[in-house]
């Protein structure tokens, strides 16, 4: 009966001891990285990124875990046109150059939820740290695909200037509000 009862106990360990990160696909039709950044002084302009792509890893157990974003730099969209045009051109994202911005980082953990992540944004082939804050982190079964899906909202900020995108960026004006909204489905 000891016996029986030692190797119940150590089963029950060593399960829970041993378990693994879990997987979770960027699901790019819910995952729109979005940012403001001061216009001349006059207004704030937002624009957001309508493609983007990666995967999350995430240890509930260990209270650990990883992201990795892709983003599509010439899906974005700023409601203008001619905005749109322009920020595609050398002076800002040089897309034809750098058509890939990414964000990769590690999660930070409070309790048992994530609530930050210390990563490095590339822009413009630069690559510098920038932390996002995650101030909301759920996971559910996702209704039609029975999958479970886990989603949150980060937001950061950096200067524009420190990843070479300097033209009109003195002072406030290369100040930028990060904010990626994102979802991410179980593999």
């Amino acid at each position: 009966m000891k016996r029986s009862l030692i190797a119940a106990l150590l089963a029950g360990t060593s399960l829970t001891a041993f378990a693994a990160p879990e997987s979770y696909t960027i699901e790019s039709n819910h995952t729109y990285p979005s940012f403001e950044a001061p216009h001349l002084g006059v207004s704030w302009w937002r624009g957001k990124f309508n493609k983007t792509s990666g995967k999350v890893v995430l240890d509930k157990a260990a209270k650990a875990g990883s992201v990795d974003i892709s983003i599509d730099v010439a899906s974005i969209d700023f409601g203008h046109d001619k905005m749109n045009e322009h920020a595609l051109g050398e002076d800002f994202f040089n897309v034809a150059k750098y058509p890939t911005a990414t964000y990769k980082g590690k999660l930070l953990f409070t309790g048992d939820k994530p609530s930050g992540v210390d990563g490095q944004l590339t822009l413009l082939g630069v690559t510098k740290p920038v932390k996002l804050e995650i101030t909301e982190f759920t996971c559910i079964i996702h209704p039609f695909i029975k999958k479970e899906d886990c989603g949150g909202d980060a937001y950061g900020e950096f200067n524009r200037a420190d990843f070479g995108m300097s033209k009109y960026a003195d002072g406030l004006a290369g100040k930028v509000r990060l904010r990626i909204q994102v979802e991410a489905i179980k593999d």
